[in-house]
């Protein structure tokens, strides 16, 4: 039987154009958030997706979201994604209740599904009077228990958890991965984000390894879990000086320098046409 794949990322590239912090020096450089990437999701599975700071994971969670574009390879989404982070898709200046009928208009739902989305966010986020207040005077918990409640209850088939719940209290942290666990259980696809390897051992089935912009490991969640357990104990093992040279690294991998003239020539082409 052919495996039905929820996501598949072929050759996935994602590039920045950074700025020189010498203002004399007009060339640009670009840099990769993320290089060649390649891996297929089977329909239903959950995946657990591991690095450090500034790897790319939450790079990887908003191309996956359909929010940031791609810039080289292909990428293959089957089905409805939602995206849960701190801030992402909530309009700080309307309330909680106008966050929910924004987004149920913004996808063309029904006012009746929008009425089932609202009772079913009121019921699982517990944040009472605060879902008539602006989101821009919530607490970052706050913030996370809303956005978490909208697209729970939004039921997509893709849910990509970036972070979530690394504020808040543990109580709703674990509220949610119970919902979670539900999710899991009715086959939905799943790609959890955490700096905690412990739930991501418990949760996931799988786990993925972004290093430096690129795919350093995919597969057995113990396997993966205990290697990228290694890498960071080496890492916190190293000295300051030792770290900046392990980022400087890392770093200079990332980026692709522009030959002299690049830009030139681009915004030329792009004001005659040549």
């Amino acid at each position: 039987m052919q495996t039905e794949y929820a996501i598949e990322f072929k050759h996935v590239s994602k590039i920045y154009n950074l700025k020189s912090k010498d203002k004399n020096h007009k060339e640009s450089k670009r840099f990769y958030a993320l290089k060649d990437i390649n891996f297929q999701i089977p329909k239903g599975e959950v995946v657990g997706v591991l690095g450090t700071n500034g790897s790319g994971k939450s790079t990887m969670s908003i191309i996956l979201a359909g929010i940031s574009e791609i810039d080289d390879g292909e990428m293959i989404v089957n089905g409805e994604q939602s995206l849960i982070a701190i801030n992402t898709g909530l309009n700080m200046q309307l309330t909680g209740m106008e966050n929910i009928e924004l987004k149920g208009a913004l996808l063309g739902l029904s006012k009746k599904r929008i009425e089932e989305i609202t009772e079913g966010v009121i019921e699982f986020a517990e944040i009472g009077d605060f879902l008539y207040q602006p989101v821009k005077k919530y607490s970052s918990g706050m913030k996370s228990r809303l956005g978490f409640s909208i697209n729970l209850c939004l039921n997509p088939d893709i849910l990509i958890v970036d972070e979530a719940l690394s504020v808040g209290d543990k109580g709703f942290a674990q509220k949610c991965i119970d919902k979670m666990n539900e999710l899991k259980d009715d086959g939905k696809t799943i790609i959890f984000i955490s700096h905690s390897l412990t739930q991501v051992r418990e949760f996931c089935q799988k786990a993925m390894w972004i290093e430096g912009g690129m795919l350093k490991e995919y597969g057995d969640i113990e396997e993966v879990c205990d290697h990228y357990a290694e890498y960071v104990e080496y890492y916190n093992a190293l000295s300051n000086q030792e770290k900046n040279a392990e980022r400087d690294r890392k770093f200079a991998k990332r980026i692709i320098k522009a030959e002299p003239g690049f830009w030139k020539r681009i915004l030329d082409k792009l004001r005659f046409g040549k």
